[in-house]
């Protein structure tokens, strides 16, 4: 890499614009992908603590299943308890209202009614926020802030009073935190708001045939991670996010390629001179392309190291998540992108002539 070593000094100007543009590509990047981890977040992430093997949620006549229609009744549940290798079923209630404290204003919640008698282990912060009594509630962090509530305090659901028994995991549905209650205060509440009272889905662990019962009890058994797509703001929401980083990697790629191509067009002189003085075509792609790494490198380090510094502050105020998935892995993506673009600009390196440098074309 002596030629590129002693280019990026000569031409430092240059190579600081592509190295700028690559880490504003970095940031923009970053950042995006850490607002979709963190609205991502806030949609699904009670939905993946649920407990169990797989999610059942009814199956309509027409379309496919979603949370927000979902209701499964006695019968289906009777239907997966007594069905073989089932080794338990959880029916759980999920609705969207409004809750208030004496010390807090009101605020939007996700009621989530659990059984009494859940079993609740460390690592599922759903079941650990299930309370004992019918007269008691769980809050997740981000429903004990909305309400500036603590263990302790009384909270109104839907016209009646709960006490709270507990506040724990930063739990949240349809970018509403969840508050957890008894089945039973579930299934009032529900009716109070409309509802059927009855039971959203159930979670259900063991191995049986999964497409066998769900046909028999008109439901369907989905994993936690699949059943995310019946939740109809996960999939816009994810899905317009994720397709603008898509195109920011494409563009990322385009923009590195142009800049390289249009680079090694103007070294097609020097190049030639070096092929006419016994240099092999492998050392002068390794020059290109580890000239084209240096600026990578430097680019995206600066852009990664804003992305973790404006993360930091955004993540006080907005939902962003700072974690190797929204940080690391775009880093990497963008690299070999970068790459993959500056590798197009190779031709005139490995076509170049060596008579060119001689004067053989004037």
């Amino acid at each position: 890499m002596f030629v590129a070593w002693r280019e990026l000094r000569f031409a430092r100007g240059r190579f600081l614009l592509i190295g700028a543009v690559v880490a504003l590509i970095t940031l923009l990047v970053g950042f995006l992908s850490g607002l979709t981890g963190g609205l991502a977040a806030q949609n699904v992430s009670a939905v993946l603590a649920l407990p169990g093997d797989r999610i059942v949620l009814q199956q309509p006549a027409t379309g496919s299943p979603s949370y927000a229609t979902s209701a499964v009744d006695a019968d289906a549940v009777r239907g997966w308890e007594d069905a073989d290798g089932v080794s338990a079923v959880l029916a759980i209630g999920i609705a969207q209202s409004r809750a208030s404290a004496a010390a807090g204003d009101p605020a939007g919640v996700a009621l989530f009614g659990m059984p009494t008698d859940v079993r609740r282990t460390s690592s599922d912060a759903l079941s650990r926020l299930a309370p004992h009594s019918d007269s008691g509630v769980g809050l997740s962090a981000g429903a004990a802030k909305a309400l500036d509530a603590r263990a302790g305090d009384t909270v109104t659901i839907s016209g009646s009073e709960f006490t709270v028994e507990k506040v724990g995991g930063d739990l949240w549905y349809s970018h509403t935190p969840a508050v957890v209650m008894t089945g039973t205060s579930w299934s009032a509440a529900s009716l109070r708001t409309g509802g059927t009272g009855e039971a959203t889905v159930l979670a259900v662990s063991g191995s049986p045939d999964w497409d066998a019962v769900g046909q028999r009890t008109g439901t369907v058994a989905l994993t936690p991670l699949a059943s995310l797509t019946a939740l109809e703001t996960f999939k816009s929401e994810v899905g317009s996010l994720g397709l603008m980083i898509a195109l920011l990697f494409g563009i990322s790629a385009l923009v590195v390629g142009a800049f390289f191509t249009v680079w090694t067009m103007q070294r097609a002189g020097d190049i030639a001179v070096l092929k006419a003085l016994g240099a092999s075509t492998a050392s002068l792609i390794r020059d290109s392309l580890g000239q084209a790494s240096v600026v990578l490198v430097a680019g995206i380090a600066v852009g990664l190291a804003a992305v973790l510094g404006l993360g930091a502050l955004a993540g006080q105020a907005l939902p962003f998540v700072v974690s190797p998935l929204t940080t690391v892995a775009p880093a990497v993506a963008l690299a070999l992108l970068g790459l993959a673009g500056a590798a197009f600009a190779l031709r005139s390196v490995t076509t170049s002539d060596p008579l060119t440098a001689l004067g053989s074309n004037r």
